[in-house]
């Protein structure tokens, strides 16, 4: 249908389109069947104007009043219309395909289409007061996507796509608060115009509206005392809502999304340049009779954050690293059309993919000098790759401040992921698996520590720069993801543990 504008404005038309990636099949003369991303859409009894509505939005954005015939007499008829009636149903049974768009009468095309990305969209479009306080949604956030402008927020179910400069002009303007009959001057564009922008945006969610009328500076919005998002970040809520299914349409899993354009990364990074150390290896056999029962290590699991006076030994070190991180064995795989490397260690990654690399920066370690390690899991042996007091002070500064503790810890682990290595395979969940990986490994750690009467913590934060500049490392390509100090503890040593007491 067409917004009927004051005179002298541009005129604007409703458009409705298909997703791109659902398909409409003709079946039978009493059926349509419509494939979608959430699975196929019975349309039962179809009319010859619904099957020729559906062919053309197939194809593109498609105005009902381009569709239906006029009547004699002329007037606005299309929403007394019955077949309009009977199409407006089949546009809801089909709500999670349906794009909506709008469009001026200029043969511009679409100025913004909201495009559905949940099973469950649901797309009406509201009243809107031009008086009343608006503002964006605080989970919003615009970006640039194939050459267009697309706004999108976890609490939507759809996204807009910014088709023209003038829409995204109106949207983006709504930063703060205020009223369509205070913005629409300060732009010089129409204000029936910017009502109807407006009116799309909010009618996916991404437009609030103040909890009454009101001076725009003096607004409340709900969403701003909402408990259930107040505990959410923008960041935290998006990342969540990306790293789930339900609320976006980006291909997700294994689905190689790199695999024609990049070879897939190593197994194991190439160890570096630098003094070599190797280190040594405990037998299975003595550790295994040495160990307390497994659920007494879980049980009695804890972080501490003050440490022994006495150094941690190189082979206390080596024990913890060999039993939490190495590699055990390497083998062939195949997907995304070649073949690639996976390795098997203490503790389990998605496809035995294994992108986490470990950096240990040692304060206090006998047989070993102080300075900035790279841990080659492979060869069990740490190589020195820088030498830095400073960079050395900051690292275990940061982890001192991070622990809350008084000392420097004997020895800093530092977790670091090569992002290619899952995103090579993974599409979309890459980042939010590496985390999953984080946390297995340091609780590998802490059970393997603990076994061993060791004194650990696990740590969250750490500053990238320090650690970029630390590690030598090409960032974004390598990150850091996590931390894990560990030390001799500062109490007296259980009987069970004196035969591994450092001297």
């Amino acid at each position: 249908m067409q917004f009927k504008p004051p005179a002298g404005e541009p005129e604007r038309i409703r458009l409705w389109s298909l997703r791109e990636d659902a398909l409409v099949e003709s079946g039978t003369d009493d059926q349509l069947l419509v494939f979608t991303r959430w699975g196929d859409i019975e349309i039962d009894d179809p009319s010859p104007v619904v099957r020729e509505w559906l062919y053309r939005m197939s194809l593109g954005p498609v105005s009902l009043e381009n569709l239906l015939p006029p009547r004699a007499g002329g007037g606005n008829h299309v929403d007394q219309d019955p077949e309009y009636l009977r199409v407006r149903k089949v546009l809801e049974k089909l709500g999670s395909c349906v794009v909506h768009s709008l469009g001026l009468a200029d043969m511009g095309g679409p100025l913004l289409s909201a495009v559905p990305i949940s099973r469950k969209a649901n797309f009406e479009l509201p009243v809107v007061d031009v008086h009343h306080p608006v503002r964006l949604s605080r989970f919003a956030a615009m970006r640039a996507s194939d050459g267009e402008v697309v706004l999108e927020s976890p609490l939507a179910r759809h996204r807009v796509v910014f088709h023209r400069s003038l829409a995204t002009r109106v949207v983006g303007s709504l930063g703060k608060a205020t009223t369509i009959a205070d913005l629409a001057p300060a732009l010089d564009i129409a204000e029936s115009l910017v009502v109807d922008i407006v009116t799309y945006v909010a009618a996916v969610g991404m437009v609030v509206f103040a909890d009454g009328p009101g001076n725009p500076l003096t607004a409340r919005f709900a969403e701003d005392t909402d408990p259930a998002l107040l505990v959410w970040s923008h960041n935290d809520l998006l990342f969540h809502s990306r790293s789930r299914l339900g609320r976006h349409d980006d291909p997700r899993g294994a689905v190689y999304p790199h695999g024609d354009k990049l070879p897939p990364p190593p197994a194991v990074k190439p160890v570096p340049d630098g003094p070599r150390f190797p280190l040594k290896k405990p037998l299975l056999s003595e550790v295994i009779a040495a160990d307390p029962p497994f659920t007494e290590v879980v049980e009695s699991r804890r972080s501490y954050r003050k440490f022994a006076r006495r150094p941690l030994s190189a082979g206390r070190l080596g024990e913890l690293l060999f039993r939490s991180a190495r590699i055990r064995s390497v083998r062939p795989a195949d997907g995304g059309g070649v073949s690639y490397a996976v390795s098997d260690r203490p503790y389990p990654s998605s496809a035995s993919l294994h992108e986490l690399e470990l950096y240990v920066t040692l304060d206090r370690c006998t047989d070993l000098p102080r300075g900035i390690y790279h841990y080659d899991p492979l060869g069990h042996a740490l190589t020195l790759i820088n030498t830095s007091e400073d960079k050395v002070g900051e690292l275990l500064d940061d982890a001192k401040v991070a622990t809350g503790s008084l000392q420097r810890p004997p020895a800093l682990i530092t977790v670091t992921a090569r992002m290619g290595r899952l995103s090579w395979m993974y599409n979309g969940i890459a980042y939010a698996t590496t985390l999953r990986h984080v946390g297995v490994l340091q609780q590998t750690l802490y059970l393997v520590a603990t076994a061993m009467g060791l004194a650990p913590c696990a740590l969250s934060v750490g500053d990238i720069e320090v650690c970029d500049s630390a590690f030598l490392l090409d960032w974004p390509a390598e990150v850091t993801v996590g931390g894990f100090v560990v030390g001799l503890r500062p109490e007296a040593i259980p009987e069970r543990d004196m035969a591994r007491q450092d001297p």
